[in-house]
């Protein structure tokens, strides 16, 4: 078990993350309230997520088609073309 003082937290903040982590009970004393360190571990999902999108097209999932946003409106297109529109 640590105790700290706020001042001397201060100075060594990450020994005390680390010394947390390791599962060692850390507290931190300020204004004759002391308050306690402890780690919250990520949970892991229960089941693997669904994928939002279904690619169905090879092209698409390759990356040689694109979405890009003119004139207010969403259009699929062909990169190569956007950059042979503005060689011209």
């Amino acid at each position: 078990m640590r105790k700290y003082t706020v001042s001397l937290v201060r100075e060594r903040f990450a020994q005390a993350l680390d010394e947390a982590q390791r599962g060692e009970m850390v507290f931190i004393e300020r204004k004759g309230v002391t308050y306690r360190l402890s780690v919250e571990r990520r949970k892991k999902s229960a089941r693997p997520r669904k994928a939002i999108f279904d690619v169905l097209d090879p092209a698409v999932e390759s990356g040689q088609w694109t979405w890009d946003w003119s004139s207010g409106t969403l259009e699929f297109r062909n990169p190569s073309s956007i950059r042979r529109r503005k060689r011209r």
